[in-house]
């Protein structure tokens, strides 16, 4: 843009260039007892600024103004006489552009207040800009600003809350911007370009990149207005398209995107659109690491930056990892869920007509999908796609295709865990390896030779005992009995396959009678301290249980009673005590179902078999006492 050459202008535009750098940079280094001295003062440079343009606006229109103000004068700055520039003039003309002069200035006097916590004034500022350039035409002289003021007040609005106000700014700066993009298309003015002298404007390239960034913004915001108002698959596509545009426009902060595509992985996973998810997770790997190498220990001891930057970096890697985790656990469960039958077990026709249809399906679908949703530049896209190609994105179908996810998601629980150690990370510690147990759970579905099964649950034992044996219940109280109530039901499982491998054998030996005895006794352990919990201090468990408590509690009443029913003894008054103490458990959960009516629907199988066992086990037990009289 031509602009006054006068020494009055040549010094405008520094004392602008001045306030720029006191915003951007000097105020970092403001100290904390006056933390926004660079800003104040950059502030000052505006406010004369103004006055300045005030001054030229008259001298180029050749008026009198009669009201002049004094430049010292808060009411200048703060409000604007109206019909400022006439109506609808051109943002191009000679008005219009006088008009977008002052509207920067306004603008950035509205940032300057809202970064010293003066929202209201700030507010106002914006404000001022818009009613200057909102009476000219959007042209390439004025469009940016139209977007980056409406950016400002969004961001302004929510921070207060007022979700619906800063949607309506931001859809307009996003409907300006691809209106403009449409109809003219040409690199725009840049803020900067208002106050700079002929010959020192921004490149087109520059301008391009600047107008991008403004964009960008405008759908990150919007992203996040969205998520407010939980539109959520509208907050997914703008969140997946901010992050493609700062690839694109090199804007980014590499762990901070791979953060934000590692987050937006965990959505599309709701949505069960796990090739999407996997491309998120792929790419924010591949540009974590352009985050640079993690220093050394030794580095770190020696170096305050260094030893932040190791930790910085190793937490991040950490958290993508445990996203990662996620993936691989919930394409197996999802996978499950498809393949189970009605009573949990693999339904093996099922199986096969899936496996038959895929073939072809897949293929297709996965090429529609990835024309819109590919991440990367040339540096970064043969990396993401080298890493894609280590896990699948379909549901797997068999135990191989389900052990290829299974050790994927295994390796990097290994690399969480690196960095969530027990020692400092406790509860972050315990999720992983609850994570890695679901995994291990998921993957014994899809095995159907039982002892393996039985082997794999086996190790979940292993990983989670001595957790539970060592966590102090008064401050991990929900944790405990989430371990409780897991090994309890992992103990279970296998009592349950020891059984099935029993019943096809004639006569149990010695060994299986003692294992499934011990199975039975370690599952009613785990579920009794579960129940336990749940005890006042007086240890009087309550009458009624919280909505959260229901059905674990009923069911773990339940199995108590199953499983000391399935006890194996040849001593009739153990066999007597055990179906005794079994019954005492079912009668809990019917008498607990017919005072609380509304539990029947919670435990409405659990409560259909009790009720049959509260009839058949007092004739059971009946037979055993005649037995024993018979006997003496």
């Amino acid at each position: 843009m031509a602009a006054n050459q006068s020494t009055e202008w040549g010094t405008v535009c520094e004392k602008f260039r001045l306030a720029q750098e006191l915003s951007e940079i000097e105020s970092r280094k403001d100290p904390e007892n006056n933390p926004f001295r660079s800003k104040y003062k950059a502030r000052d440079l505006l406010k004369e600024i103004h006055c300045s343009l005030k001054k030229i606006q008259i001298e180029e229109e050749g008026e009198a103004d009669n009201e002049e103000a004094d430049c010292e004068s808060k009411e200048v700055v703060d409000g604007e006489p109206e019909n400022q520039c006439g109506k609808a003039c051109s943002g191009d003309s000679p008005a219009g552009l006088r008009a977008a002069r002052l509207a920067v200035v306004q603008y950035y006097l509205g940032v300057n207040h809202i970064e010293t916590e003066e929202l209201s004034a700030g507010e106002q500022h914006l404000m001022n800009c818009m009613k200057l350039i909102d009476k000219c035409t959007t042209t390439r002289e004025n469009v940016s600003l139209f977007i980056q003021a409406r950016n400002q007040l969004g961001i302004l609005w929510a921070g207060r809350d007022e979700i619906e106000k800063a949607q309506g700014f931001l859809e307009v700066a996003e409907s300006m911007y691809l209106l403009y993009m449409k109809e003219d298309g040409q690199p725009p003015l840049d803020l900067q370009d208002y106050f700079v002298l002929e010959g020192e404007e921004l490149s087109e390239q520059e301008k391009i990149r600047r107008f991008e960034m403004a964009y960008t913004h405008t759908l990150y915001y919007l992203a996040q207005v969205y998520k407010n108002l939980q539109q959520y698959e509208r907050a997914g596509q703008y969140c997946h398209s901010t992050l493609q545009r700062q690839l694109e426009y090199k804007q980014f902060v590499p762990l901070e995107w791979a953060i934000n595509a590692a987050t937006l992985s965990q959505y599309y996973i709701t949505k069960t659109r796990y090739m999407e998810a996997r491309h998120c997770l792929a790419a924010a790997s591949v540009i974590a690491t352009l985050a640079g190498e993690i220093p050394s220990e030794a580095a770190a001891k020696e170096s305050d930056a260094e030893c932040e930057k190791r930790e910085e970096l190793l937490q991040k890697r950490a958290e993508i990892a445990r996203c990662w985790i996620k993936y691989c656990l919930n394409l197996l469960q999802d996978a499950k869920k498809l393949l189970e039958d009605n009573i949990g077990e693999l339904d093996l026709d099922r199986q096969e007509e899936l496996q038959r249809a895929r073939r072809n399906e897949e293929e297709e679908k996965e090429k529609g999908r990835k024309s819109a949703i590919l991440f990367g530049s040339s540096d970064t896209f043969d990396s993401i796609c080298s890493l894609e190609e280590k896990v699948s994105s379909m549901l797997p179908l068999d135990f191989e295709e389900a052990r290829g996810i299974f050790l994927v998601g295994q390796s990097y629980v290994a690399q969480a865990k690196e960095y969530f150690a027990m020692d400092g990370h406790v509860t972050d510690h315990i999720e992983i390896l609850q994570d890695h147990s679901a995994l291990f759970k998921v993957l014994a579905f899809f095995e159907q030779d039982l002892e393996r099964r039985c082997k794999m649950h086996k190790r979940r034992v292993d990983m989670l005992e001595p957790i539970c044996k060592d966590l102090n219940a008064q401050y991990y109280l929900l944790i405990c009995r989430q371990l409780q109530f897991e090994l309890a039901e992992t103990y279970y499982e296998m009592m349950d396959l020891k059984l099935a491998v029993a019943d096809k054998q004639d006569q149990p030996d010695v060994h299986t009678i003692k294992k499934f005895n011990h199975l039975c006794s370690s599952s009613m352990k785990y579920y009794q301290m579960f129940l336990d919990s749940i005890r006042s201090p007086e240890g009087k468990f309550p009458e009624k249980l919280e909505d959260d408590l229901l059905r674990p509690a009923l069911v773990a009443k339940f199995r108590v009673a199953r499983l000391q029913s399935k006890l194996i003894s040849n001593n009739l008054p153990t066999q007597l005590e055990n179906l005794s103490h079994s019954l005492e458990s079912y009668n809990f959960v019917v008498q607990y179902c017919e005072e609380n009516p509304e539990a029947k629907i919670a435990v409405e199988t659990e409560l259909e078999l009790s009720m049959e066992m509260v009839s058949l086990l007092p004739l059971k037990i009946n037979r055993i006492r005649s037995k024993m009289a018979s006997c003496n």
